[in-house]
């Protein structure tokens, strides 16, 4: 095709990918996607590879290829139109448990040939496990997380499976529904877009991709780089209360990039493990990040790229191990570590790091469920400050209005706030994190799953740190009796009991500027 026929391809199929997302949305029946989006969709070639993406959740996107690769293992060319397969197993294609993806295939209108493949992923709130929210600190392993589905057809037989399993099933059912619709709408825009002929030149897509890739690490200096951070803790048991090492290499040899996760800390007896699907995805952020945030994100883009994750380490967990937090923790660090290589690689155009944590949140009352992931500060940027109280890094997901909030659940907002001076200070100073003050009405259950609280976001270039987060329990409210919590904790609340969250802030970039007196 012809480049301007190429990119107007790709817009459309872009849009597709959009349109999905909005189906969801308007459609789901959780304030956590409705209101804050934690959900996810795209769409693949019939081989299985990432055709193109909305601008979702990175950590979704990233690793939603092995779940697409999982559906078509387990099904092959036995689907029919209208069929879908979901899955949620970490161990099958899935991240952690609270994510379940449905997969679609796409046929011509007789239905006699397969055309590609159309998948959303979405954050369930609750999908079962030893605590409201599904991602319990305490965990070990995966039974003790939720109910875990490996690819099967989504029957009326199976979604009763799943409603019966959550604290929520009236939530879970309309999310379901959302789920199931928005696939509909991408099997059917797929449908169109091949109608026209355009279908023959999607190939061209991802080989587009592979070329702009290519020609981006081609333009990167050849070497070898080492770079480590830590995990601050694995659980709550004073056992799980030191830090584990993430390691990578970083080798760029031509037009291939070699992500080496060797010497990376062993999987842990808790749940801040990740599998090897999470560690691609941040792989796959960082690179695009770090090299051209304009190359097209779909699997052609990562056929140079090489990701050497050991079975049994931090970023490859093997069963049972529990999973909940390397979604949306590890995936942060193995992003930072990502980046922190590429920023010697490609000095001047990586920033400092972010808050480099998800500040999850977890609570479940009497007849819900709450989760939202708290945002925090950006690192500083070549030129420019970090951004503050923002999402930062392998999500990408949006605040819940407090408005929705306090409408659905039994809590109130105290306090809703930037942390002041929480930014590390550099020539570009690191963004601001967040204060947030939670009164509960009624007694619950809550749930930590946080970092950087004994770690900072390191700066760059002569920036400093950011400021580590901290958790606080204020028992009825009470400054004066305030109880500082572990980064990872499930505690019982009283009503009038205040939950405090105050994230991290951003390093900062380069040398502070020299103050005037």
């Amino acid at each position: 095709m012809n480049p301007a026929a190429l990119q107007v391809l790709i817009s459309r199929l872009t849009g597709v990918a959009e349109e999905m997302g909005a189906v969801l949305r308007r459609a789901a029946f959780s304030p956590n996607i409705k209101e804050r989006a934690d959900c996810s969709a795209a769409l693949f070639t019939q081989d299985g590879e990432l055709l193109v993406q909305a601008e979702h959740v990175p950590v979704h996107l990233g690793s939603m290829p092995a779940s697409v690769r999982a559906a078509i293992d387990v099904f092959g060319g036995r689907l029919r139109p209208g069929e879908q397969v979901a899955l949620n197993d970490p161990f099958a294609g899935g991240t952690h448990l609270n994510d379940l993806t449905l997969v679609a295939p796409c046929f011509t209108a007789d239905g006699s040939r397969l055309l590609g493949w159309a998948a959303n992923r979405a954050h369930h709130a609750d999908i079962g496990g030893m605590a409201p929210g599904s991602i319990p600190a305490a965990a070990t392993e995966i039974y003790q997380e939720g109910l875990r589905v490996p690819p099967v057809l989504l029957t009326p037989e199976v979604e009763a499976i799943i409603v019966a399993n959550s604290r929520t099933p009236d939530e879970r059912r309309g999310d379901l529904d959302a789920q199931r619709g928005a696939n509909v709408i991408g099997v059917h825009r797929l449908g169109e877009i091949a109608a026209t002929g355009a279908g023959a030149a999607l190939d061209e897509v991802t080989d587009y991709g592979e070329r702009r890739m290519r020609a981006a690490l081609a333009a990167m200096p050849d070497g070898r780089w080492t770079f480590e951070d830590q995990i601050d803790s694995c659980g709550p048991r004073p056992d799980q209360q030191r830090p584990a090492r993430i390691v990578l290499t970083l080798t760029i040899d031509g037009d291939t990039a070699t992500f080496d996760f060797s010497g990376t800390d062993a999987q842990r007896a808790g749940n801040v493990n990740a599998v090897e699907a999470v560690t691609v995805s941040a792989v796959s952020f960082a690179i695009r990040s770090a090299t051209d945030p304009t190359i097209p994100a779909n699997g052609g883009a990562m056929r140079p790229v090489t990701v050497i994750a050991p079975p049994g380490s931090l970023v490859a967990a093997r069963p049972p191990a529990a999973v909940g937090a390397g979604n949306v923790e590890v995936s942060q660090r193995v992003a930072d570590v990502c980046l922190g290589a590429l920023a010697a690689a490609a000095p001047g155009r990586v920033g400092a790091a972010s808050q480099g944590t998800m500040n999850n949140t977890l609570i479940g009352g009497a007849a819900w469920v709450y989760y939202e992931t708290v945002a925090g500060g950006q690192g500083g940027r070549p030129g420019r400050a970090g951004m503050s109280g923002i999402q930062t890094g392998m999500t990408n997901t949006q605040n819940t209005p407090i408005e929705a909030l306090e409408r659905a659940y039994g809590m109130r907002v105290l306090r809703y706030r930037l942390r002041r001076g929480s930014g590390g200070a550099g020539f570009s100073p690191g963004g601001e994190g967040i204060e947030r003050d939670l009164r509960m009405l009624e007694d619950c259950t809550v749930s930590l799953i946080t970092d950087r609280r004994a770690s900072r976001p390191w700066g760059l270039g002569g920036g400093e740190p950011g400021a580590s987060g901290e958790n606080w329990l204020l028992p009825g409210g009470h400054e004066s009796k305030a109880e500082r919590l572990p980064d990872k904790c499930t505690i019982r609340l009283k009503a009038g009991d205040v939950l405090r969250i105050l994230t991290p802030g951003g390093g900062g970039w380069g040398t502070p500027s020299p103050q005037v007196v």
